[in-house]
């Protein structure tokens, strides 16, 4: 149980992460979010690192339509300053470069590069497949926005470092495991997130909400989407400051839980040092 699961080829931003939190385990690449999910439940992985939201593209659907049947808990995150490289060949120059390749949201995050360089963006299915392709064309032509990381596995040089267009490009990651590990009661900067269901009755979101504003408790997200597909079932993903058995976040679960029909805590844990110092996200 020395392994943490990651969506993605080695190299990916996701693994990186992995590598910086966790330098002590082995990182064991997955197909999709499913995969890395059900390799800590089937007992392949101790954890995993998934990114539920970056602070350019949004929120990563996959990842909130999964959390609740997932079977995991949260208990940890971790932030990710997002650094592109624009990798070659050994040998190939900036001058040379004729197509970028990438994942989509990668190349829409580089315009300023591609257009300097006056090449071609075509789409890969990830940064770190973008890089291995790149490497097996051999082509000094060739070039690929993808991490440091990718280009040390794939034996790439970097032509540029930090080539995105938004210096705040930044993941955030869930780390999550089988089982709960909230820390106790009265550790500081400690963040709780679950979802939950309001009952079909008017205003039932604003009247389940006031709970949190009535004890104190600061919310720091709070995101619906649809359930089962239908436009009527609406469920909530919403992450506060607190912890759940201290008398302020214990009353407005009690308050949220009277015009609700369903809430699930994901985890408990503490706020990675980056939401600390930097304050991230808003208050809502």
């Amino acid at each position: 149980m020395t392994r943490i699961a990651f969506q993605g080829q080695p190299g990916a931003y996701s693994d990186l992460a992995c590598r910086i939190a966790y330098p002590e385990m082995t990182t064991l690449p997955c197909e999709s979010f499913e995969a890395a999910i059900a390799a800590v439940r089937e007992g392949e992985a101790a954890l995993a690192m998934l990114p539920p939201e970056n602070s350019i593209a949004g929120r990563v659907a996959d990842m909130h339509a999964l959390l609740p049947g997932s079977g995991l808990f949260i208990i940890a995150e971790k932030f990710l300053r997002v650094e592109h490289c624009l990798l070659a060949p050994m040998g190939a120059t900036l001058g040379g470069i004729r197509r970028v390749h990438s994942h989509p949201v990668a190349l829409g995050q580089v315009r300023g590069l591609i257009r300097e360089l006056g090449a071609r963006a075509v789409a890969e299915y990830d940064t770190a497949g973008a890089a291995e392709i790149v490497a097996r064309l051999a082509n000094p032509e060739d070039a690929a926005i993808a991490s440091s990381l990718a280009a040390e596995l794939h034996g790439l040089s970097i032509l540029r470092r930090n080539v995105e267009d938004a210096a705040h490009n930044t993941t955030r990651f869930y780390v999550m495991a089988a089982a709960p590990q909230a820390p106790p009661p009265g550790t500081p900067d400690v963040m709780t997130s679950f979802i939950f269901r309001v009952r079909n009755v008017p205003a039932a979101l604003f009247k389940a909400l006031g709970g949190f504003a009535t004890n104190g408790v600061n919310m720091t997200k709070l995101e619906s989407y649809m359930v089962g597909g239908t436009f009527t079932a609406t469920q909530f993903l919403a992450e506060v400051d607190g912890h759940p058995d201290e008398p302020a976040l214990r009353l407005a679960l009690e308050e949220l839980a009277f015009f609700s029909t369903e809430i699930k805590i994901l985890g408990t844990y503490r706020a990675d040092p980056f939401r600390v110092a930097q304050r991230l996200p808003g208050h809502l």
